[in-house]
């Protein structure tokens, strides 16, 4: 009786009888892909034809396929069957698959390569994703960047260990403190005091150490701040998922350039040496992957440049980001 705007992933239900609406669940997965699943690692969702982008929230648990046992996980293997949680950026109309498989049946896909890594079926969404809402806030980051002087920023440098992330950061806001400019250094050894002193390094711990400092950065450039990161964060999967938090004008990538021989070298805190001796398990560049970023806003080559210049370019585009408000 009416024209209806209707998109590909959109239902039709019956009105006494309506399927729910959610973006989280628990859902049953079986992990199809060499490459190891994580939790907080992003993947294309798809479910009939809706679509999402979704991050496997936490592992509860997998199977011992032979004896049905419920494991303890922070990954998933190839053929590996688990209980997750699921969070998706926005909501998408589901059933329970033991009442609609059609509607509650899905497939992860890998966001680079395009394989399907796991498919799953929804158990239920979980109530706390409609019990939760945003605070309004009276004085908002707009009030606070005028009460500042300029905007906030975030600047995540990313490199191997020994590169000069924090001996260029610090030099950085340095030079922006005495203009004036209020700034905030997230470093990684300091964080693993503190926020994250419960995580080690092993893929898994390095991926959720990413995601927390994401979070907390996107709350200090909401006060106003200009935050400096000095984080290895080795994957390009977490870098993206952190780039995607912020707006494309608050957040910038600086890959801070040395090669391994270079950084070993260097070895500020000798822990190239300490992995070499194998007393540090998965460090990076040495039994664990460093992926080089594919195009940073910055590329700062601490092997052919010295740090006054590096820092010199740094505070330069971080000047020219902040200068308006």
């Amino acid at each position: 009786d009416r024209e209806i705007d209707l998109s590909r992933g959109d239902v039709i239900t019956s009105a006494e009888a309506p399927c729910e609406v959610a973006e989280q669940f628990e859902a049953e997965l079986v992990w199809m892909d060499n490459e190891q699943g994580f939790a907080g690692r992003q993947y294309h969702f798809q479910l009939a034809t809706s679509r999402a982008n979704a991050s496997i929230s936490t592992i509860k648990s997998k199977y011992n396929i032979n004896t049905f046992e419920a494991l303890s996980a922070k990954s998933l293997g190839l053929n590996d069957i688990a209980t997750v949680t699921l969070s998706l950026d926005h909501a998408i109309a589901f059933e329970a698959y033991e009442t609609n498989k059609t509607l509650g049946s899905f497939v992860l896909i890998d966001r680079y390569t395009n394989a399907t890594v796991a498919a799953g079926m929804l158990k239920f969404s979980l109530r706390r994703a409609s019990n939760i809402h945003r605070q309004a806030e009276s004085v908002n980051r707009a009030g606070r960047e005028r009460l500042a002087g300029h905007k906030g920023h975030v600047v995540w440098l990313t490199g191997l260990s020994g590169s000069g992330k924090s001996t260029i950061a610090n030099r950085a806001t340095e030079a922006l403190h005495q203009r004036g400019i209020r700034t905030y250094i997230l470093d990684g050894d300091n964080i693993r005091h503190g926020l994250s002193k419960d995580l080690g390094f092993t893929d898994a711990d390095r991926i959720e150490n990413i995601r927390r400092i994401g979070e907390v950065a996107k709350l200090m450039l909401d006060a106003g701040i200009v935050v400096i990161t000095a984080f290895i964060s080795p994957f390009r999967a977490e870098r993206d998922l952190v780039r995607r938090l912020f707006d494309p004008r608050d957040f910038d990538e600086v890959f801070v350039s040395a090669s391994l021989e270079a950084a070993e070298a260097r070895d500020p805190k000798g822990l190239y040496k300490k992995a070499r001796a194998g007393e540090l398990p998965n460090f990076t560049g040495i039994d664990s992957d460093y992926e080089v970023p594919g195009a940073p806003e910055l590329l700062l080559d601490t092997e052919n440049q010295s740090v006054s210049e590096n820092t010199a370019r740094l505070v330069d585009m971080i000047q020219h980001r902040i200068d308006s408000i």
